[in-house]
């Protein structure tokens, strides 16, 4: 076995706990801003709730990890536990929106139309 500390917000170390049965001790808990090192990468942890209360994007140098909170064509959905519609726009116009606009998007999936070509599958 190879312990590996499991790095998650603040507002959803509780859950984390509960649905996976690790420690608190397993856990590195963070709050907006919190800079985390990985070898020579920085990365910014950045506090995006609406998906679930302690969603997060990266910041990585000139980049953004957004996971499900932002997609190539629209956001994560609000209706897990803890999501909330009204806090992902928040989390949209008010955290999202006053990031640089040269940032590179890395999304945690599409949910937008397919960009390469596809085979032809009526064969």
């Amino acid at each position: 076995m190879n312990p590996c500390p499991v790095h998650v917000h603040e507002a959803e170390a509780h859950g984390v706990r509960t649905v996976t049965k690790l420690s608190a001790t397993d856990l590195t808990s963070h709050s907006s801003g919190d800079k985390v090192k990985v070898g020579e990468v920085e990365i910014e942890c950045l506090h995006t709730p609406g998906h679930t209360p302690g969603s997060q994007c990266f910041r990585c140098k000139g980049a953004l990890i957004a996971g499900d909170t932002l997609f190539l064509q629209g956001c994560g959905r609000v209706d897990l536990p803890g999501g909330n519609a009204e806090e992902m726009r928040r989390t949209l116009t008010q955290r999202l929106a006053t990031l640089p606009g040269d940032l590179i998007l890395y999304p945690g999936h599409s949910y937008g139309e397919e960009t390469t070509p596809r085979r032809d599958r009526r064969r």
